[in-house]
């Protein structure tokens, strides 16, 4: 029975919020458990470890997996799947080799946990599961990644205790990501078949390049902050951080999946439609958004000390201004993720990625100066404010571009065609 298109598009955002829920389910139960077994230094750890870990997924992906899901068809689709799998095995075993070395070397703490968050974030990377995205198969994609998510749980829970280490969990972070790359290209070999030899990879390079700049310089503000503040905040203070950070972002994963799951249909969707369902579900992205804030800010007293204990209440004052950042980056995850890839428009994602990195830029030397985490909060909060409103003026600026090729394209004047006169004269 066929679906109705309205019905399809919220299964498929269903899909994608309970895949991605399914990982903070799985947080309800790991969040303590780290929290209570590492303390505030350890979890500190974990932090600048976790905040390499996404953007070793940047460095592998290059971020061009939404621009890939809309451009695949099924002439190029495994063109496209041997150019990517070369670019991604390049660089993750470049970072194999960074990861080996600092063990040898015996590395700064901070250093090592840099190396091994950027390698298992590379590993997360490498499946296929691109290609789904691209078919709109979100439900298969669920059930892989509640299979991994199971399998960190009980990693944690078996191992974390008998050796409290914020390496040892992230090793089993990183073994539990195995099961989502393995699947999907197991279910990708069986359905297209080998992908083809490499040819076009410089262009998918070109094409990624300013894509990969503009999400690392986001990530440098956003869930990437830690690695960069390490420098300048001491471990107990990032654990504090990373305590109210982690929720925040929990929720804010949860709305990026509405993008993620309106991809399909805005990119293959009639053209003159376009844009109308576009601002539809970016303006109920940010009111569901603005709510979700209000409700952190109200129960932030209580969920911290529940779910980290005693030794984190310095962390719900910190939780309180950065709930609202939600409205922000929903409206800049929606943009990046469902309009911007569809109107191919890599150059503004790279704009509003400069635009964080310059306010983020002075937040990092005022953390410096101060030693203080307060720096870190109030500076990715004015980050968030400043590409959320870049963003919208893009969006604005491309539904007026839209605009007027339209109407150029109705007004254009007929060439007038002179018809023969009644015995063939002209």
């Amino acid at each position: 029975m066929r679906v109705p298109p309205r019905l399809a598009a919220i299964r498929d955002i269903a899909f994608v919020s309970f895949g991605k829920y399914g990982q903070y389910l799985v947080t309800i139960v790991t969040l303590p458990l780290t929290a209570r077994i590492l303390g505030t230094e350890g979890l500190g750890l974990l932090a600048i470890g976790m905040s390499a870990y996404f953007i070793g997924a940047l460095l592998v992906d290059m971020g061009i997996t939404t621009f890939l899901a809309a451009m695949m068809n099924s002439e190029n689709v495994n063109r496209l799947r041997g150019n990517y799998l070369a670019l991604r095995a390049g660089v993750l075993s470049t970072m194999g080799v960074a990861l080996a070395l600092g063990m040898l070397v015996d590395a700064h703490v901070h250093l090592h946990m840099v190396l091994l968050g950027l390698f298992a974030g590379g590993v997360s990377s490498f499946g296929d599961d691109w290609v789904l995205v691209a078919e709109a198969r979100f439900g298969i994609g669920v059930v892989y990644q509640s299979i991994g998510r199971v399998l960190y749980l009980v990693l944690l829970v078996g191992l974390l205790p008998h050796f409290p280490s914020a390496s040892v969990a992230m090793l089993c972070l990183l073994l539990s990501t195995l099961v989502n790359v393995v699947l999907t290209w197991r279910l990708t070999l069986t359905e297209h078949g080998l992908p083809s030899r490499p040819d076009g990879v410089v262009a998918m390079v070109r094409m990624g390049a300013p894509v990969l700049t503009s999400r690392l310089l986001i990530t440098s503000y956003g869930q990437g902050a830690a690695s960069f503040y390490s420098v300048a905040l001491t471990a107990a203070s990032l654990g504090l951080f990373s305590a109210s950070d982690r929720l925040v972002r929990a929720f804010q994963s949860l709305l990026d999946a509405i993008g993620y799951g309106l991809l399909p249909r805005l990119a293959r969707g009639r053209e003159d439609h376009f844009w109308g369902n576009a601002f539809r579900g970016l303006g109920a992205t940010v009111a569901l958004a603005a709510g979700v804030s209000v409700v952190l800010w109200i129960a932030a007293p209580w969920v911290i000390p529940l779910i980290f204990g005693a030794e984190f209440t310095g962390a719900v004052e910190i939780m309180r201004v950065q709930a609202f950042i939600l409205p922000f980056t929903a409206l800049t995850s929606f943009v990046t993720t469902a309009v911007l890839p569809v109107q191919q428009d890599t150059r503004g994602t790279l704009i509003g990625a400069v635009v964080g990195a310059i306010f983020a830029g002075g937040a990092l030397l005022a953390a410096v100066a101060t030693g203080s985490v307060w720096a870190l909060v109030f500076g990715t909060f004015t980050c968030e404010i400043a590409v959320a409103t870049w963003y919208l003026l893009r969006v604005r600026m491309l539904r007026r571009r839209s605009d007027v090729r339209r109407d150029d394209a109705i007004t254009q004047p007929l060439v007038p065609v002179r018809l023969a006169a009644p015995g063939g004269e002209r």
